[in-house]
């Protein structure tokens, strides 16, 4: 996690194949999980926070080592950032539904 401004941009432009400037969320994490970055353009400048766990790790979603980039939705990000593992929890029945081929498409993108 030694990257900062340009290293993120960097990544997000090139190995990522996004537009940095999009207004999207990009979160990276290291090998061990315990530290997240994330990168967002506001429109006037590019942010970039992080956190560093005292103890424990961040939940990750699981992906193949082909993927390069995992869409969360804004309540995922929710629960990544408050440290609720997903694979425990589930959702409601009224919960927001994202239909079968969005959802693959936006989740495993190669």
């Amino acid at each position: 996690m030694r990257k900062h401004f340009n290293g993120l941009y960097g990544l997000v432009r090139d190995h990522l194949g996004c537009t940095p400037e999009s207004g999207h969320v990009f979160i990276f994490t290291n090998a061990r999980r315990n530290r997240l970055k994330l990168v967002v353009y506001d429109g006037s400048g590019l942010w970039v926070c992080a956190k560093k766990l005292d103890k424990g790790c961040f939940w990750w979603p699981d992906a193949d080592s082909t993927v390069k980039k995992i869409v969360l939705s804004h309540e995922e990000l929710t629960l990544l950032l408050g440290g609720i593992d997903l694979k425990q929890a589930r959702p409601r029945r009224w919960h927001r539904i994202m239909h079968d081929a969005e959802s693959d498409e936006l989740r495993n993108t190669a």
